[in-house]
C-alpha cells in the first residue's frame, strides 16, 4: 500500500516543477499520478502487447517478445493460468509452457516491464476462465463472490505466484521489470448479480492484493468501485473517453481488442489497422499512459482444456501473430509507426498542459504544450463518413473520414491513422504432402460404440455431462436399449429420434450405426435434433455420445452452467411416442483410446494399433496413426484439418488440440470489403462465410524430431485422413500503396526542432523478409489507381512507365525505395489529379 499512497503529493507538486516527479519517485519502484506511471524516478507512456504464455511454448517465446518489442512495445502483458497451474488442490505445475518464471525472465532479458495479471480469474477465453474445475467440487464453493472458500483457494494461489515473483526478485520494487500486477478480471460486468456478495468480495480482493506489499500499483479492469490505492482500468475497442475513479490515478488501457474471437460454426470479424491505430491515437491524445494491444500471440489450440465452449481458440492463421510474432501482421508496420510518431510526444503528452480546440462539427485538436516551449497536437476526425480539410494555427490539414493526425511540433503531419504509407505483407499457406517416414504407414484402431467396458454406473435418468466427467475429457457414453414390437414396421410409420440437450455436442449410434450429430454454436450451446430412423423389430440399442468442447469462461454463476442430454424420445411410433428419457442408462466417462493413452509415444506399439497400407476412410470413432517428415524451411507450420470431421490431434504425444473445420453460414453477414470508418463491432467486417471456421491448426517446429514424428489423430465422425497435410506459412508478396498528400517524415531521422518548409515527396518502401528477393513486379501504377493488394486496378490516370521505374529500383534485391518524385516518372501524367503508386510485388 504505501508504494502507491505517496503519488497522491504529485499534482500538487507539479505546479511547482513538473521535474519534482524525478526527485518524489526515485526511492521506489513504480509510482503514479493522475498522468502516468513513474518508474525508477521517470514518467512513462507505454505500449504494451500480450503474449498468454502457454498459448505458446517455451521455444517461441524469445522471437515474440523480440518481435513485440520491435513493434515498439515497451511491455508484455500476461494472465496467470490458476487451472493450468494448480492442477489439484495444493499440487502446483510449472513446467513447459506453464513455466511462468522463464517466460518472465525471457521478458526481462529483453528489456521490456512485464504487466502480470494474476486474477486468478482470468476469462481469457480460456476454459472456465482459468480457475480450476476441482474448485467447483469442494463443498459450499461459490465462485467470485463472498464466499469463504473460493476466497480461501484464491488468495493461497495468488499469495503463491506474488512470492514465486518476489523470490526471483522480478518486481520493480526489488529492481526487477514487472511494473503493475492484477486481481480479478472484468468482475464489474457481472457484480451486481452476485447483489451485497458482490461488492463485499471485490472490495476484499483488492485489499488481499495490496496486502500482498507487492511494492507496484494493483489493477482492476472494467471495475467500477475498487478500494483507494487501487487502479481501475479499461478493456474495449475504444478507451479515450474512459476516466479511472480517482483524479489522482494514470488512465490505463489493459485490453484494445484489434480483433473478436471467433466461435465455431460463426464467421470471423476482423478488425481495420486503420481502425485500431485510430483508437491508439485518441487514446493517447485523450490523457492515456498505457495501452496494451489484447492480440494472442502463439497459436492457442495446444491442450483440450485451452477455451471455452465454441470458442476457435484454435491456431487462427487470419489472425496477426504467428511464431514470427508481429511482422505477420499484414499492416504490423503502421501500428509499429504510430509508435514511434507517439513516442516523438512523450514529454508533451507527460508533463504539457493539455488543451481542447474546436476545428470544425465533428473536428477537434488535443493540444499540450510544455514548459520548454515543446508543443504536440493530436488532429481528430471522428466523422465516419466525410473527410474534412481542416485549419490549425494558420495551417491547412487533411483529415480523412475517421483519422488521426499526429504533430510532434504542432506543424509537421508525422503520422495519420487512415493513411497507410507502409507496405503490406501478404502470406500464403503452402501445402506439402503428409510425407510418411515408414512404408507400413498407417495403423488404426477403432472406438467400440458404447460401453467399452464395464460401465460406470447405471441411472433412470440423465445426468449433468459437467458433473459427471469433471472436465477430464470431452465424452460420456450414454447407453439403453429397447424393444420393438415383432410386427414393426407398420404401414406409413417414419419414427424420429429426438434429442434435446444442454450443450455442446452429441453424436447419434442406433445399432452400431451413426445416424446424425448434433451441436450448440457459439451463441447458445443448448439445442434439440431430430433424426430419422430405421427400428429394426426386437431389441434396438442406442448409444449417444455427449460431447463438450471446453468449459465456459465468463458470466454471473458461469460454474453452475451444465451441458449434457435431457431428452431422448422415438415419435412417430404405431403407438404414439416412445419417451427413453426414464430408461435404464449405462454411462461410461471418456473413450477407449483415451484409457489407453494411445497419443503417448510410447504406446506407439501398442498391440491394440493395426497396421493399415490405406486408412479408412470416412469412418466414426477411429484413431490413426502414422510417422511423418518435418516439412521443409523454417516457416511456422499448421496442420490443414479439412478433410476430417472433429476430433482430436497429437504430434509426438504433445496436444495439438481439438480440431473442428465446422463450415460458416454462407449468409452470416459476411461482407466482400471492409470500410474502417466508424466504430468498430464483432458484427463489422466479417469474413470466412461458408468457409471453415477453423482449417489450419498450429504446430510448433519444436514439436518435431529431425525424424520419425508420430501423428495421432482420433475422428469423432468421419474424415479423409490420407488428405490431411501440413502447410507452411509462407510471406508470398509485399504490396503498398502511397498517395502525394501522405506523411513523408523519416520518424527514424527527423529532428523536430529543425524548421523545414519543404517536406520530402512520399515514398514507397518495399521489403521482403530475410533470406528472400523481390522476384517480379506483379502490378505497378502511379496515377490514380484504387483497389487493396492482389486486387489493384489502373484508374483514368496512369503513368506508362510505372512498371520500368518499379522493375529497374527494386528487381532481384530484398528491399528498396520509390519516391513518388523519382525523375523516371518524368512529366506528370494528369496535373492536378493526387498522384498515388501501388506496387504488388513477389517474393521468393
Amino acid at each position: 500500500m504505501a508504494a502507491v499512497a505517496g503519488p497522491r503529493l504529485l499534482p500538487w507538486l507539479l505546479l511547482l516543477h513538473p521535474l519534482l516527479v524525478v526527485a518524489a519517485a526515485a526511492a521506489s519502484g513504480v509510482t503514479y499520478d493522475h498522468r502516468s506511471l513513474v518508474i525508477s524516478g521517470r514518467r512513462r507512456l507505454l505500449i504494451s502487447a500480450s503474449i498468454h504464455y502457454p498459448r505458446s511454448v517455451p521455444a517461441m517465446w524469445p522471437k515474440l517478445v523480440a518481435e513485440a518489442k520491435d513493434g515498439g512495445a515497451d511491455c508484455i502483458e500476461t494472465y496467470v493460468f490458476w487451472n493450468g497451474h494448480e492442477t489439484a488442490p495444493g499440487k502446483y505445475y510449472f513446467e513447459d509452457r506453464f513455466d511462468l518464471v522463464q517466460f518472465a525472465r525471457v521478458v526481462k532479458d529483453a528489456g521490456l516491464y512485464l504487466m502480470l495479471r494474476i486474477g486468478p480469474f482470468v476469462a481469457a477465453e480460456w476454459n472456465f476462465g482459468g480457475v480450476p474445475a476441482w474448485l467447483h467440487y469442494i463443498p459450499g464453493t461459490v465462485f467470485r463472490t463472498n464466499n469463504e472458500p473460493f476466497k480461501s483457494h484464491m488468495k493461497s494461489f495468488t499469495t503463491k505466484i506474488v512470492d514465486m515473483m518476489k523470490k526471483e526478485r522480478f518486481f520493480a520494487s526489488q529492481g526487477g521489470h514487472i511494473i503493475l500486477a492484477q486481481i480479478e478480471n472484468e468482475y464489474g460486468y457481472y457484480q451486481q448479480a452476485y447483489g451485497a456478495g458482490g461488492k463485499a468480495y471485490a472490495m476484499w480482493a483488492g485489499s488481499m492484493a495490496l496486502a500482498q506489499n507487492t511494492g507496484v500499483p494493483w489493477i482492476m479492469c472494467q471495475q467500477y468501485d475498487v478500494p483507494d490505492h487501487v487502479i481501475n482500468t479499461c478493456n474495449s475497442f475504444y478507451c479515450d473517453q474512459f476516466k479511472p475513479n480517482l483524479p489522482t490515478q494514470p488512465k490505463i488501457w489493459t485490453e484494445n481488442w484489434p480483433g473478436w474471437f471467433q466461435t465455431f460454426g460463426e464467421s470471423n470479424p476482423h478488425r481495420p489497422p486503420e481502425d485500431v491505430a485510430f483508437s491508439v491515437a485518441r487514446f493517447f491524445g485523450k490523457g492515456g499512459s498505457v495501452q496494451n494491444y489484447y492480440v494472442y500471440h502463439g497459436g492457442t489450440n495446444f491442450d483440450r482444456t485451452a477455451g471455452g465452449p465454441f470458442i476457435t481458440t484454435s491456431y487462427d492463421y487470419d489472425a496477426p501473430i504467428d511464431e514470427y510474432g508481429l511482422k505477420r501482421f499484414p499492416k504490423w508496420a503502421h501500428l509499429k509507426e504510430l509508435h514511434k510518431s507517439i513516442k516523438l510526444c512523450e514529454h508533451s503528452l507527460l508533463f504539457g498542459n493539455s488543451t481542447l480546440l474546436s476545428l470544425g462539427p465533428q473536428q477537434e485538436a488535443d493540444v499540450y504544450t510544455d514548459h520548454s516551449g515543446g508543443c504536440v497536437a493530436f488532429l481528430a476526425n471522428i466523422d465516419s463518413e466525410k473527410d474534412k480539410v481542416v485549419t490549425f494555427r494558420n495551417r491547412q490539414y487533411d483529415l480523412p473520414a475517421w483519422s488521426v493526425s499526429i504533430l510532434p511540433d504542432c506543424k509537421n503531419v508525422v503520422f495519420n491513422t487512415a493513411k497507410v504509407r507502409s507496405q503490406t505483407l501478404m502470406v500464403d499457406m503452402v501445402p506439402e504432402t503428409l510425407q510418411a517416414s515408414k512404408p507400413d504407414q498407417w495403423s488404426i484402431f477403432t472406438e467400440r460404440i458404447g460401453i467399452w467396458d464395464k460401465n460406470d454406473f447405471v441411472r433412470n435418468e440423465f445426468v449433468d455431462h459437467i458433473n459427471t466427467t469433471k472436465d477430464s475429457t470431452d465424452y460420456l457414453w450414454h447407453t439403453t436399449s429397447f424393444d420393438v414390437d415383432r410386427n414393426y414396421p407398420a404401414s406409413g410409420n417414419h419414427p424420429i429420434l429426438n434429442i434435446g440437450s444442454k450443450g455442446h455436442a452429441v453424436h447419434a449410434f442406433l445399432n452400431n450405426m451413426l445416424i446424425g450429430s448434433a451441436y450448440g454454436n457459439g451463441s447458445e450451446s443448448s439445442f434439440s435434433v431430430q433424426m430419422p430412423i430405421n427400428l429394426k423389430a426386437g431389441k434396438n440399442e442406442i448409444a449417444l455420445l455427449s460431447m463438450t468442447v471446453g468449459l465456459k469462461s465468463a458470466g454471473p454463476y458461469y460454474e453452475w452452467v451444465g451441458a449434457g442430454l435431457t431428452s431422448v424420445n422415438i415419435s412417430g411410433m404405431q403407438n404414439g411416442t416412445m419417451d427413453l428419457s426414464s430408461n435404464n442408462w449405462a454411462y461410461k466417462i471418456g473413450l477407449e483410446g483415451e484409457h489407453y493413452r494411445l497419443f503417448k509415444p510410447d504406446q506407439g506399439n501398442n498391440q491394440r494399433w493395426r497396421p493399415q497400407s490405406e486408412p479408412p476412410k470416412h469412418q466414426p470413432l477411429t484413431w490413426y496413426k502414422v510417422n511423418v517428415d518435418v516439412p521443409q524451411g523454417d516457416d511456422p507450420v499448421g496442420l490443414d484439418m479439412q478433410s476430417m470431421g472433429k476430433g482430436l490431434v497429437w504430434l509426438n504425444g504433445n496436444a495439438i488440440g481439438r480440431y473442428w473445420p465446422r463450415t460458416s453460414p454462407t449468409d452470416d453477414r459476411c461482407t466482400p470489403s471492409c470500410d474502417y470508418r466508424g466504430k468498430f463491432s464483432p458484427n463489422k467486417c466479417r469474413a470466412g462465410c461458408g468457409k471453415p471456421t477453423q482449417r489450419w491448426y498450429h504446430v510448433p517446429r519444436s514439436w518435431f524430431h529431425p525424424s520419425g514424428n508420430t501423428l495421432v489423430v482420433f475422428e469423432e465422425q468421419g474424415g479423409d485422413p490420407t488428405k490431411i497435410t501440413f502447410s507452411r506459412r509462407v510471406a508470398t508478396s509485399v504490396c503498398s500503396f502511397v498517395s502525394e498528400n501522405y506523411p513523408s517524415i523519416d520518424l527514424e531521422s527527423w529532428d523536430k526542432s529543425i524548421s523545414d518548409e519543404n517536406p520530402l515527396a512520399a515514398k514507397v518502401q518495399l521489403s521482403c523478409p530475410k533470406g528472400k528477393n523481390i522476384s517480379s513486379i506483379k502490378f505497378a501504377s502511379f496515377g490514380d489507381p484504387s483497389g487493396t493488394c492482389r486486387s489493384y486496378q489502373q484508374g483514368s490516370c496512369h503513368h506508362p512507365d510505372s512498371l520500368s521505374v518499379v522493375e529497374k529500383a527494386c528487381l532481384n534485391i530484398n528491399s528498396c525505395t520509390v519516391s513518388l518524385s523519382d525523375e523516371g516518372f518524368g512529366e506528370d501524367p494528369c496535373p492536378g489529379v493526387t498522384k498515388t503508386l501501388a506496387i504488388e510485388a513477389d517474393c521468393s
